[in-house]
């Protein structure tokens, strides 16, 4: 785990972090809800391979409203972001039905696609997605 955050930028603490973190939504025009964190402990980022951890207190169920979508966020979220992608994700679960299928990837395009790694993509509208969604 440590050789994959050698050379990257953190940042401790909430306010930081959070800022981190939509810092790197913003750069790779991914939509700004789509990580609602709460007590952030730390954020990095690594940017010759675009990996990037967050690190919460607790874990996190954010239900998405517009598109009643309920999705859980780990203590620990890693992933690699490029522009409009975020792949091998791992941390971030959505309900579907009774099961929490594993959120792998999230590509953004005219809509945004979750894919899980039993290979189910779900679509929806980008705006479900804005800050304070």
């Amino acid at each position: 785990m440590a050789e994959k955050k050698e050379g990257g930028i953190v940042k401790n603490g909430h306010e930081e972090g959070l800022k981190l973190a939509i810092s790197l939504l913003d750069e790779f025009e991914l939509p700004q809800g789509l990580l609602p964190l709460e007590d952030v402990i730390e954020v990095g980022f690594v940017k010759e391979t675009g990996y990037m951890w967050i690190v919460q207190t607790k874990k996190v169920e954010h239900n998405f409203k517009m598109i009643s979508k309920l999705v859980s966020y780990n203590t620990e979220i890693t992933g690699f972001v490029s522009k409009k992608l975020i792949k091998k994700l791992k941390g971030v679960k959505a309900k579907e039905l009774m099961l929490w299928p594993p959120v792998s990837e999230i590509s953004v395009g005219d809509k945004i696609h979750f894919k899980s790694l039993a290979g189910i993509t779900k679509t929806f509208p980008v705006e479900a997605f804005a800050a304070g969604q």
